[in-house]
Protein backbone atom coordinates (compact mmCIF):
# COMPACT_ATOMS: atom_id res chain seq x y z
CA UNK A 1 0.00 0.00 0.00
CA UNK A 2 1.26 3.36 -0.82
CA UNK A 3 2.23 5.71 2.17
CA UNK A 4 -0.68 8.37 3.25
CA UNK A 5 0.01 11.77 2.38
CA UNK A 6 1.00 13.54 6.27
CA UNK A 7 -1.27 16.52 4.77
CA UNK A 8 -3.73 14.84 3.02
CA UNK A 9 -4.15 12.62 6.50
CA UNK A 10 -4.55 15.93 8.71
CA UNK A 11 -6.59 16.89 6.36
CA UNK A 12 -8.98 14.25 6.01
CA UNK A 13 -9.09 14.16 10.34
CA UNK A 14 -9.86 17.66 10.82
CA UNK A 15 -13.74 16.62 11.41
CA UNK A 16 -12.72 14.25 13.64
CA UNK A 17 -10.59 16.51 15.73
CA UNK A 18 -6.91 14.28 15.91
CA UNK A 19 -3.96 14.09 14.85
CA UNK A 20 -1.50 11.33 14.32
CA UNK A 21 1.86 11.54 13.08
CA UNK A 22 5.36 9.47 12.95
CA UNK A 23 7.35 8.85 16.23
CA UNK A 24 11.30 7.48 15.61
CA UNK A 25 12.04 4.09 16.57
CA UNK A 26 14.33 1.13 15.62
CA UNK A 27 13.88 -1.90 14.17
CA UNK A 28 13.55 -4.70 16.77
CA UNK A 29 15.38 -7.16 16.96
CA UNK A 30 16.31 -7.30 13.17
CA UNK A 31 12.91 -7.26 12.35
CA UNK A 32 12.36 -10.42 13.86
CA UNK A 33 10.15 -9.73 16.81
CA UNK A 34 6.62 -11.24 16.90
CA UNK A 35 3.19 -8.61 16.76
CA UNK A 36 1.97 -7.93 19.96
CA UNK A 37 -1.88 -7.15 20.12
CA UNK A 38 -3.11 -3.83 20.65
CA UNK A 39 -5.13 -3.22 24.18
CA UNK A 40 -8.32 -2.89 24.49
CA UNK A 41 -8.53 0.58 25.28
CA UNK A 42 -6.17 3.44 25.50
CA UNK A 43 -6.77 6.37 28.10
CA UNK A 44 -5.27 10.24 27.92
CA UNK A 45 -6.15 13.36 28.62
CA UNK A 46 -6.97 16.14 25.30
CA UNK A 47 -3.98 18.84 24.54
CA UNK A 48 -1.56 15.17 26.03
CA UNK A 49 -0.16 12.65 23.02
CA UNK A 50 -0.37 9.48 23.59
CA UNK A 51 2.62 7.39 22.00
CA UNK A 52 1.56 3.79 21.00
CA UNK A 53 4.67 1.76 20.19
CA UNK A 54 3.48 -2.22 19.01
CA UNK A 55 6.06 -4.90 19.37
CA UNK A 56 6.22 -5.54 15.87
CA UNK A 57 8.70 -6.27 12.62
CA UNK A 58 10.13 -3.46 11.44
CA UNK A 59 9.75 -4.91 7.88
CA UNK A 60 5.50 -4.69 7.98
CA UNK A 61 3.31 -2.39 6.43
CA UNK A 62 1.01 -0.67 9.35
CA UNK A 63 -2.22 0.92 8.66
CA UNK A 64 -3.42 2.84 11.55
CA UNK A 65 -7.10 4.31 11.07
CA UNK A 66 -10.09 6.05 13.04
CA UNK A 67 -13.59 5.58 11.60
CA UNK A 68 -11.95 4.28 8.39
CA UNK A 69 -9.91 7.09 7.83
CA UNK A 70 -6.37 6.55 7.47
CA UNK A 71 -4.08 8.25 10.19
CA UNK A 72 -0.41 6.76 9.45
CA UNK A 73 1.46 4.27 8.09
CA UNK A 74 4.52 4.34 10.62
CA UNK A 75 5.04 1.93 13.53
CA UNK A 76 4.96 4.21 16.35
CA UNK A 77 1.45 6.30 16.57
CA UNK A 78 1.35 9.81 18.14
CA UNK A 79 -1.90 10.84 19.27
CA UNK A 80 -3.91 13.95 19.88
CA UNK A 81 -7.22 14.87 20.40
CA UNK A 82 -8.37 18.43 21.51
CA UNK A 83 -11.57 17.28 21.92
CA UNK A 84 -12.87 14.87 24.59
CA UNK A 85 -14.68 11.99 23.09
CA UNK A 86 -14.25 8.38 22.14
CA UNK A 87 -12.25 7.47 18.94
CA UNK A 88 -12.64 3.76 17.66
CA UNK A 89 -8.84 2.93 16.33
CA UNK A 90 -7.91 -0.11 13.90
CA UNK A 91 -4.46 -1.29 13.07
CA UNK A 92 -4.53 -3.69 9.93
CA UNK A 93 -0.87 -5.24 9.62
CA UNK A 94 0.21 -6.52 6.44
CA UNK A 95 3.57 -9.19 6.64
CA UNK A 96 4.64 -11.95 4.78
CA UNK A 97 1.52 -11.55 1.88
CA UNK A 98 -1.05 -11.75 5.20
CA UNK A 99 -3.42 -8.82 6.52
CA UNK A 100 -3.96 -8.81 10.46
CA UNK A 101 -6.59 -6.46 11.69
CA UNK A 102 -6.59 -5.37 15.67
CA UNK A 103 -9.17 -3.20 17.21
CA UNK A 104 -9.06 -0.74 20.14
CA UNK A 105 -10.57 2.64 21.07
CA UNK A 106 -8.58 5.72 22.64
CA UNK A 107 -10.97 7.53 25.10
CA UNK A 108 -9.96 11.08 25.38
CA UNK A 109 -11.13 13.00 28.60
CA UNK A 110 -11.23 16.26 29.47
CA UNK A 111 -8.70 17.59 31.64
CA UNK A 112 -9.32 17.64 35.44
CA UNK A 113 -7.35 20.57 36.09
CA UNK A 114 -8.27 23.27 33.13
CA UNK A 115 -5.09 24.60 31.08
CA UNK A 116 -4.45 27.59 30.58
CA UNK A 117 -4.55 28.48 26.61
CA UNK A 118 -1.65 31.10 26.93
CA UNK A 119 1.96 31.48 28.24
CA UNK A 120 2.21 29.15 31.62
CA UNK A 121 6.58 29.23 31.84
CA UNK A 122 8.84 31.69 30.63
CA UNK A 123 12.66 29.36 30.59
CA UNK A 124 15.18 31.91 28.86
CA UNK A 125 15.59 35.23 28.35
CA UNK A 126 18.86 36.52 26.31
CA UNK A 127 18.02 39.84 24.57
CA UNK A 128 20.21 41.35 22.31
CA UNK A 129 21.53 45.03 22.44
CA UNK A 130 18.39 47.66 22.00
CA UNK A 131 16.82 51.33 23.08
CA UNK A 132 14.67 49.10 25.06
CA UNK A 133 16.97 47.22 27.09
CA UNK A 134 16.86 47.87 30.57
CA UNK A 135 13.07 49.23 30.60
CA UNK A 136 11.44 46.33 28.59
CA UNK A 137 11.68 44.71 31.36
CA UNK A 138 13.11 47.03 33.89
CA UNK A 139 16.81 46.75 35.10
CA UNK A 140 17.33 47.56 38.96
CA UNK A 141 20.97 47.60 40.21
CA UNK A 142 21.51 44.15 41.82
CA UNK A 143 19.37 42.34 39.16
CA UNK A 144 20.63 39.28 38.01
CA UNK A 145 19.75 36.84 35.11
CA UNK A 146 17.54 35.03 37.21
CA UNK A 147 15.76 38.03 38.70
CA UNK A 148 15.57 39.25 34.97
CA UNK A 149 14.18 35.97 34.12
CA UNK A 150 11.52 36.62 36.49
CA UNK A 151 10.03 39.67 35.20
CA UNK A 152 10.00 38.14 31.78
CA UNK A 153 7.85 36.09 32.99
CA UNK A 154 5.50 38.06 35.59
CA UNK A 155 5.86 40.01 31.28
CA UNK A 156 4.26 36.97 29.26
CA UNK A 157 2.86 34.68 31.33
CA UNK A 158 -0.87 34.30 31.12
CA UNK A 159 -4.02 36.27 30.13
CA UNK A 160 -2.74 39.94 30.47
CA UNK A 161 0.69 39.99 28.98
CA UNK A 162 2.51 43.20 27.62
CA UNK A 163 4.97 43.47 25.53
CA UNK A 164 9.14 42.25 26.15
CA UNK A 165 12.23 43.67 24.28
CA UNK A 166 14.06 41.55 22.51
CA UNK A 167 16.58 44.18 21.29
CA UNK A 168 18.86 43.92 17.87
CA UNK A 169 19.46 40.73 15.78
CA UNK A 170 19.46 37.35 17.66
CA UNK A 171 18.02 38.35 21.15
CA UNK A 172 15.19 35.74 22.20
CA UNK A 173 12.84 34.32 24.48
CA UNK A 174 11.61 30.95 25.48
CA UNK A 175 8.35 29.71 27.14
CA UNK A 176 6.20 27.15 26.69
CA UNK A 177 2.92 25.81 27.73
CA UNK A 178 0.98 23.40 30.49
CA UNK A 179 -0.14 21.61 27.57
CA UNK A 180 0.68 20.45 24.12
CA UNK A 181 -0.83 22.32 21.51
CA UNK A 182 -1.64 19.85 18.54
CA UNK A 183 -0.85 20.38 15.17
CA UNK A 184 -3.91 20.34 13.33
CA UNK A 185 -5.21 21.71 9.78
CA UNK A 186 -4.32 25.09 9.72
CA UNK A 187 -2.78 27.68 11.65
CA UNK A 188 -2.97 26.28 15.15
CA UNK A 189 -1.33 29.00 18.01
CA UNK A 190 -0.48 32.95 17.62
CA UNK A 191 2.74 34.84 19.08
CA UNK A 192 1.38 38.56 19.96
CA UNK A 193 3.57 41.65 19.67
CA UNK A 194 2.69 45.16 18.72
CA UNK A 195 3.09 45.37 15.47
CA UNK A 196 0.89 47.91 13.78
CA UNK A 197 0.02 48.83 10.15
CA UNK A 198 0.86 52.09 8.91
CA UNK A 199 -0.62 51.53 5.37
CA UNK A 200 -2.41 47.76 5.55
CA UNK A 201 -4.89 48.16 2.90
CA UNK A 202 -2.21 47.52 -0.13
CA UNK A 203 -0.61 44.15 -1.79
CA UNK A 204 2.39 45.05 0.50
CA UNK A 205 1.70 45.73 4.13
CA UNK A 206 3.61 48.14 5.78
CA UNK A 207 3.92 49.67 9.05
CA UNK A 208 5.33 49.21 12.19
CA UNK A 209 6.90 45.32 11.61
CA UNK A 210 9.69 43.91 13.25
CA UNK A 211 9.95 39.87 12.67
CA UNK A 212 11.26 37.52 14.48
CA UNK A 213 12.43 34.30 13.52
CA UNK A 214 9.58 31.01 15.35
CA UNK A 215 11.33 28.16 16.43
CA UNK A 216 8.79 24.93 18.35
CA UNK A 217 9.82 21.94 20.13
CA UNK A 218 7.67 19.03 21.18
CA UNK A 219 8.82 17.78 24.47
CA UNK A 220 9.21 14.03 22.97
CA UNK A 221 10.98 12.69 25.65
CA UNK A 222 8.29 14.10 28.54
CA UNK A 223 11.58 15.59 30.65
CA UNK A 224 9.30 19.05 30.57
CA UNK A 225 12.44 20.65 29.02
CA UNK A 226 13.32 21.42 25.64
CA UNK A 227 16.46 19.63 24.57
CA UNK A 228 18.83 20.57 21.70
CA UNK A 229 17.43 18.28 19.47
CA UNK A 230 13.65 18.92 19.69
CA UNK A 231 13.76 22.50 18.24
CA UNK A 232 12.43 23.40 14.83
CA UNK A 233 12.41 26.45 13.08
CA UNK A 234 9.05 27.58 11.54
CA UNK A 235 9.79 28.36 8.04
CA UNK A 236 8.17 31.67 7.35
CA UNK A 237 7.76 33.29 4.45
CA UNK A 238 11.20 34.16 3.35
CA UNK A 239 13.08 31.26 4.42
CA UNK A 240 13.70 29.67 1.49
CA UNK A 241 15.14 32.94 -0.48
CA UNK A 242 18.44 33.60 -1.42
CA UNK A 243 18.43 36.93 0.84
CA UNK A 244 17.99 34.89 3.76
CA UNK A 245 21.28 34.00 5.74
CA UNK A 246 21.38 30.99 7.64
CA UNK A 247 23.71 30.55 10.52
CA UNK A 248 24.47 34.41 10.99
CA UNK A 249 26.35 34.87 14.19
CA UNK A 250 26.77 38.43 15.59
CA UNK A 251 28.56 39.54 18.50
CA UNK A 252 27.99 42.44 20.62
CA UNK A 253 30.82 44.86 22.83
CA UNK A 254 30.13 46.64 25.75
CA UNK A 255 32.52 48.96 25.91
CA UNK A 256 35.35 47.72 24.41
CA UNK A 257 36.96 49.47 21.18
CA UNK A 258 33.53 51.25 20.82
CA UNK A 259 35.65 54.02 18.50
CA UNK A 260 33.58 55.81 16.47
CA UNK A 261 34.78 58.37 13.52
CA UNK A 262 34.91 61.95 14.52
CA UNK A 263 32.89 63.93 12.49
CA UNK A 264 34.84 65.98 9.70
CA UNK A 265 37.92 64.31 10.90
CA UNK A 266 39.98 60.91 10.25
CA UNK A 267 40.22 60.17 13.70
CA UNK A 268 38.47 58.23 15.93
CA UNK A 269 37.34 58.68 19.70
CA UNK A 270 36.11 56.61 22.13
CA UNK A 271 32.49 56.15 22.66
CA UNK A 272 30.70 55.08 25.26
CA UNK A 273 26.98 55.99 24.68
CA UNK A 274 27.03 53.38 21.43
CA UNK A 275 27.01 49.92 21.25
CA UNK A 276 29.73 47.89 18.19
CA UNK A 277 28.51 44.85 16.67
CA UNK A 278 30.52 42.76 14.31
CA UNK A 279 28.60 39.83 12.62
CA UNK A 280 30.68 36.40 11.03
CA UNK A 281 29.80 38.18 7.30
CA UNK A 282 32.87 40.30 8.15
CA UNK A 283 30.54 43.98 8.84
CA UNK A 284 30.43 45.82 11.68
CA UNK A 285 28.74 48.83 13.18
CA UNK A 286 26.91 50.38 15.87
CA UNK A 287 23.78 49.85 18.04
CA UNK A 288 23.06 53.75 18.23
CA UNK A 289 21.37 55.49 20.93
CA UNK A 290 18.86 57.74 20.16
CA UNK A 291 17.30 60.59 23.01
CA UNK A 292 14.11 58.93 23.51
CA UNK A 293 16.07 56.33 25.15
CA UNK A 294 19.17 57.79 26.91
CA UNK A 295 19.67 54.37 29.31
CA UNK A 296 22.57 51.78 28.49
CA UNK A 297 21.69 49.70 25.52
CA UNK A 298 23.71 47.15 26.68
CA UNK A 299 21.77 44.28 28.85
CA UNK A 300 23.24 45.43 32.49
CA UNK A 301 22.81 41.84 34.53
CA UNK A 302 25.74 40.77 31.82
CA UNK A 303 28.78 40.24 33.47
CA UNK A 304 30.58 39.51 30.14
CA UNK A 305 32.30 42.82 27.93
CA UNK A 306 30.66 40.68 24.75
CA UNK A 307 28.11 38.07 24.00
CA UNK A 308 27.50 36.55 20.75
CA UNK A 309 24.19 35.07 18.96
CA UNK A 310 23.06 33.34 15.87
CA UNK A 311 20.27 32.11 13.81
CA UNK A 312 18.66 32.63 10.84
CA UNK A 313 18.62 36.28 9.62
CA UNK A 314 16.30 37.76 6.78
CA UNK A 315 16.33 40.38 4.69
CA UNK A 316 16.05 44.18 5.86
CA UNK A 317 12.38 45.28 5.94
CA UNK A 318 12.35 48.64 6.80
CA UNK A 319 12.53 51.61 3.96
CA UNK A 320 12.52 55.42 4.25
CA UNK A 321 9.57 56.13 2.19
CA UNK A 322 9.90 59.88 3.35
CA UNK A 323 12.92 59.63 1.11
CA UNK A 324 14.42 62.71 3.83
CA UNK A 325 14.76 60.40 6.79
CA UNK A 326 11.48 61.42 8.43
CA UNK A 327 9.28 58.70 7.41
CA UNK A 328 10.65 54.81 7.95
CA UNK A 329 7.64 51.83 7.38
CA UNK A 330 8.55 48.36 7.84
CA UNK A 331 7.21 46.02 5.41
CA UNK A 332 5.12 43.02 6.70
CA UNK A 333 6.28 39.53 5.56
CA UNK A 334 3.86 37.30 3.96
CA UNK A 335 3.86 34.51 7.05
CA UNK A 336 5.67 32.87 9.46
CA UNK A 337 7.12 35.57 11.63
CA UNK A 338 6.26 37.10 15.27
CA UNK A 339 5.51 41.25 15.64
CA UNK A 340 5.23 40.79 11.81
CA UNK A 341 1.50 41.99 11.63
CA UNK A 342 -0.77 43.11 14.32
CA UNK A 343 -2.00 40.57 17.05
CA UNK A 344 -5.91 41.50 15.63
CA UNK A 345 -4.48 39.55 11.94
CA UNK A 346 -4.85 36.00 10.74
CA UNK A 347 -0.71 36.78 9.92
CA UNK A 348 0.04 36.43 13.47
CA UNK A 349 -1.46 33.18 13.50
CA UNK A 350 1.44 30.43 13.09
CA UNK A 351 0.72 26.83 11.73
CA UNK A 352 3.15 24.62 13.33
CA UNK A 353 3.40 22.48 9.79
CA UNK A 354 5.49 24.80 8.63
CA UNK A 355 8.39 23.24 11.05
CA UNK A 356 11.71 22.32 9.35
CA UNK A 357 14.94 20.58 10.49
CA UNK A 358 18.34 21.96 10.46
CA UNK A 359 18.70 21.17 6.76
CA UNK A 360 15.38 22.70 5.90
CA UNK A 361 13.52 19.72 5.31
CA UNK A 362 9.91 19.48 6.48
CA UNK A 363 8.89 17.78 9.89
CA UNK A 364 5.54 16.06 11.28
CA UNK A 365 4.94 16.99 14.65
CA UNK A 366 2.07 16.07 16.46
CA UNK A 367 1.85 19.35 18.64
CA UNK A 368 4.46 21.71 20.16
CA UNK A 369 5.43 22.63 23.95
CA UNK A 370 7.71 24.71 23.60
CA UNK A 371 8.33 28.32 21.38
CA UNK A 372 11.70 30.25 20.97
CA UNK A 373 11.32 33.82 19.50
CA UNK A 374 14.20 36.13 18.42
CA UNK A 375 14.88 39.20 16.36
CA UNK A 376 15.29 38.18 12.70
CA UNK A 377 16.69 40.88 11.41
CA UNK A 378 19.99 43.34 11.95
CA UNK A 379 19.04 47.39 11.11
CA UNK A 380 19.03 50.49 11.92
CA UNK A 381 16.15 52.28 10.89
CA UNK A 382 17.20 56.00 11.22
CA UNK A 383 15.51 58.25 14.27
CA UNK A 384 13.56 54.80 14.84
CA UNK A 385 16.77 53.09 15.87
CA UNK A 386 17.49 49.51 15.50
CA UNK A 387 14.64 47.11 14.23
CA UNK A 388 13.63 45.12 17.48
CA UNK A 389 11.14 42.26 18.07
CA UNK A 390 8.63 42.53 20.77
CA UNK A 391 6.94 39.43 22.24
CA UNK A 392 3.73 40.20 24.17
CA UNK A 393 2.06 36.77 24.74
CA UNK A 394 1.14 33.93 22.83
CA UNK A 395 -1.54 31.47 22.94
CA UNK A 396 -3.45 27.90 21.56
CA UNK A 397 -6.02 28.49 19.14
CA UNK A 398 -7.65 25.45 19.86
CA UNK A 399 -8.66 25.99 23.31
CA UNK A 400 -11.00 27.87 24.33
Amino acid sequence: MKNINPKLAIYALLSLGIIACKSERDEVDGGTTPIALLKDSYTIDRFKVLNIAPEISANSKLIWSVNDSVISNNLDLDFISPYAKTYPLTLKVESNGTTTTYTSKIIVNKENTAYSKYISKVLEYQPAVGQFINKLPIFETGDNSEKMLTKASEYLIGENSKALTLGGFGGYVVFGFDHTIPNMNGRDFKVLGNAFWANGTGPERTGNCEPGIIMVAYDKNKNGKPDADEWYEIAGSEYFKDSTIKDYAITYHKQADNHIPVKGSASWQLDIEHVKWEDNQGNSGFKTKNSFNTQSYYPLWFSNVSYTLSGTKIADNYIDQSGTGTFWVGKSYAFGYADNAPNNDEASNIDISWAVDKNGKYVTLPGIDFVKVYTATNQEAGWLGEISTEVAGAYNLFLK
